[in-house]
């Protein structure tokens, strides 16, 4: 049994052995007075030596408050300037951030709370409410909030203190940020990233997009989120584009803000896409200083591209990551676009495609499971060498759970999927969350959630239920349960009542046979 490695077809790259703020900060001294990153209202804006001051000043803070080496401090946050802010400030003091989703509940985000072993939360006035009932029973002794401070926090002015230069780390090992995944499987998990897996995935994105001069680029993709944490928010600061952030997205003030700023850079997910090619409104405002659109997160249709290529007169691409892989592994290079493809293999990484039920590698065309290796692949689940081993082979191959085809011009669809995770609108949703909180409902016997595809969303959840005896659930009530309990993108959007859910000898759901129903 050979084999078959696809080689990346761009340029090998130096990866530099620096802390993800120095080299995020690389252009700080000869860009000093350039704006780095703003707020789309003109709330809040930093030039580069602005932005450098604000975070060795927060590192000095946070320093003397005890955040150092095998620390974390969360960070629950909106996009904002501050974020960048915040983010390396933890980092140049040594210790970890762990990026919670803004919109969680007090329950989640108290899960991940106790599960990252947070000390500090930070957040925005916004979310003090939740921030503070979800630190109750936790180790997380400090709310600091961006902004004005209410009773029982503290505002993050305060934190700013004595400038301090980098605290050593191992880049290669030291984890900097730990944000949450679902892998291919159950419950959200703790992803650790090095400084090296940071900088090395910035560094490998250098062949695929060209970055020039005084570009500006939106970001309206959630920096709690991998793609846009790294792709954008450290990828666009360390290569001088002044980065324009958005706390949620509209379309009209995205349109604006592209008309306003000249925005050059527009990242989105297939549901923008969407919005951008159909929506009146984008006839509206002037968008031709955009020079591409990078869609992530979620495949994005060949058709829907071409579309939105046509009305922006611009490109359209799209890319492949996951969180385990800091997170590119694939993206289309300028100009060399393939209808409905996520581009090659990126610098200094390997695929291969692997039969799930052979473990033999595919040639040219054929389908199997991806498997990437690289200097992006993740140095583990946090506290979870089990799932770890499932994901990362001892060769350090990462086992997407993604189905794909590499064509021969080397360049990789994801055809189908493996993994049990379900992507709304480019968000993970896992079917074991679901499941662990319907079943706790009286009326439901049994249990089990899949994805089904749909064209506004990428995928849906929908739940198959066997009623407990003598009772009769309807979508409504178990919509409830879930408004109740866990954020909106999670919610269960149909339902299907069905005699017995199809399992395994070993119990496991057969969801395969949920979906052929």
């Amino acid at each position: 049994m050979s084999t078959i490695i696809h080689s990346s077809p761009l340029p090998k790259v130096d990866i530099p052995e620096v802390t993800i703020t120095a080299h995020v900060l690389r252009r700080a001294s000869a860009l000093a007075d350039h704006v780095a990153i703003r707020d789309i209202s003109g709330a809040s804006s930093y030039t580069f030596a602005e932005l450098s001051d604000a975070i060795h000043s927060l590192a000095g803070g946070l320093a003397e408050r005890g955040i150092s080496p095998g620390k974390v401090v969360g960070l629950m946050a909106p996009n904002l300037p501050e974020y960048a802010v915040v983010f390396h400030g933890v980092a140049v003091a040594g210790a970890a951030v762990s990026t919670i989703n803004p919109t969680y509940g007090p329950q989640e985000v108290r899960h991940q709370l106790n599960d990252a072993g947070v000390s500090i939360l930070f957040t925005v006035p916004m979310f003090v409410e939740t921030a503070l009932a979800a630190i109750e029973g936790t180790e997380t002794t400090q709310v600091v909030v961006i902004g004005e401070p209410v009773s029982g926090t503290t505002g993050m002015a305060e934190l700013f203190a004595k400038p301090i230069e980098q605290v050593p780390v191992d880049v290669a090992t030291h984890t900097v940020v730990l944000p949450y995944s679902s892998g291919t499987t159950g419950l959200p998990k703790g992803v650790m990233l090095s400084h090296r897996n940071l900088v090395a995935n910035i560094e490998q994105f250098l062949h695929a997009v060209h970055y020039q001069e005084n570009e500006v680029a939106l970001a309206a993709l959630p920096f709690f989120h991998i793609y846009g944490m790294q792709v954008l928010m450290n990828g666009l600061l360390s290569n001088g584009v002044t980065t324009v952030t958005m706390p949620r997205f509209d379309m009209a003030e995205a349109l604006q803000a592209v008309q306003d700023f000249k925005v050059t850079r527009f990242f989105a997910v297939p549901p923008i896409v969407l919005g951008l090619a159909n929506a009146p409104v984008v006839d509206e405002y002037d968008t031709s200083s955009i020079r591409q659109i990078f869609s992530g997160a979620a495949p994005l249709g060949a058709e829907l591209a071409a579309q939105a290529s046509a009305r922006l007169g611009c490109e359209v691409v799209q890319g492949f990551g996951m969180t385990e892989l800091s997170p590119v592994s694939h993206a289309t290079v300028e100009g060399e676009y393939r209808p409905g493809t996520s581009g090659v293999t990126i610098s200094n990484t390997e695929s291969r495609i692997v039969d799930p039920d052979t473990g033999e590698d595919q040639p040219i065309g054929g389908r199997g499971e991806l498997w990437v290796r690289g200097p992006q692949v993740m140095t583990g689940y946090l506290n979870n060498p089990t799932a770890t081993a499932e994901t990362v082979d001892a060769d350090g191959w990462l086992h997407t759970g993604d189905i794909a085809i590499i064509d021969e011009y080397g360049h990789m669809t994801i055809v189908d999927r493996m993994k049990e995770l379900i992507k709304y609108k480019g968000f993970q949703v896992a079917p074991a969350e679901l499941e662990a909180l319907l079943i706790t409902h009286p009326k439901i016997a049994d249990v089990a959630v899949i994805g089904i595809p749909n064209d506004e969303a990428g995928e849906i959840p929908k739940a198959f239920v066997t009623e407990a005896p003598g009772a009769s659930i309807s979508l409504e009530e178990i919509q409830a349960l879930v408004g109740d309990n866990l954020v909106s993108y999670k919610q269960i959007r149909e339902l299907e009542v069905i005699d017995l859910i199809p399992k395994s000898t070993s119990g496991k759901i057969l969801r395969k046979d949920l979906r052929n129903r």
